[in-house]
């Protein structure tokens, strides 16, 4: 599903990752956890290829970031949903308008966008939000939009990206709730956070991101 091997990646005169290697399994979830700071969100961009590795190889499915062409990124990227910390919603339109622009772009038939927003909505407990602006929206429930947009296109692999950076607890496993119902029915999640309390409520997969490198199974303790 999601491979990095040897992957070199840095910014001028500041290098982020030596040699990293990581893997996600078809339908697993893993939480990506390391300091602010230490890399999760390059990971991601590496991910969706909206950064290219200096060396080494990203490999998404049947797509590598060695030989992918700029034709074929639009078809990796909606095998992928990512949510995002600040939610990213278009505040001039209500909720349908919101997730339908992202089936509108592909040319889905009307019919069947407007099932899938009703579904979408459904799956994260707002369809009778749908006429709302996002502003008349709390914070966890712009999230649960923003996941609900994300999931629209039925992924294959969902990112996230401190998806609960803004929220209060409470929420935050809320949040957290949806993408662990959202992974049972078999999409991938790979969950990028700092928030240790949180990885400790769940028995899940954990990469953590220290000094360029990922580590494998680390055990929350640790992390107390």
């Amino acid at each position: 599903m999601l491979s990095f091997n040897n992957v070199d990646f840095g910014y001028p005169h500041q290098p982020v990752f030596t040699d990293l290697n990581l893997n996600l399994e078809k339908g697993e979830f893993c939480f990506l956890i390391g300091k602010s700071g230490s890399g999760k969100s390059t990971i991601l961009q590496l991910v969706y290829m909206n950064i290219f590795p200096d060396s080494g190889i990203v490999q998404v499915d049947e797509y590598n970031s060695k030989t992918i062409k700029p034709g074929q990124l639009p078809y990796l990227r909606r095998k992928l949903g990512v949510v995002f910390q600040d939610f990213k919603l278009l505040r001039d339109r209500d909720i349908y308008d919101n997730l339908a622009f992202v089936l509108e772009v592909i040319k889905v038939p009307r019919n069947e966008i407007r099932k899938r927003v009703i579904n979408a909505l459904a799956e994260v407990g707002l369809a009778h939000r749908k006429n709302s602006k996002p502003d008349e929206l709390s914070g966890g429930e712009k999230q649960r939009i923003a996941i609900a947009r994300a999931v629209i296109n039925e992924p294959v692999l969902l990112l996230a990206d401190e998806p609960t950076g803004n929220l209060d607890p409470e929420t935050s496993y809320e949040i957290v709730e949806i993408f662990r119902k959202i992974n049972s029915k078999g999409t991938a999640v790979l969950f990028a956070t700092h928030n240790y309390e949180i990885v400790k409520k769940y028995n899940a997969k954990i990469i953590k991101i220290e000094n360029g490198q990922a580590f494998r199974g680390v055990l929350k303790q640790r992390e107390e």
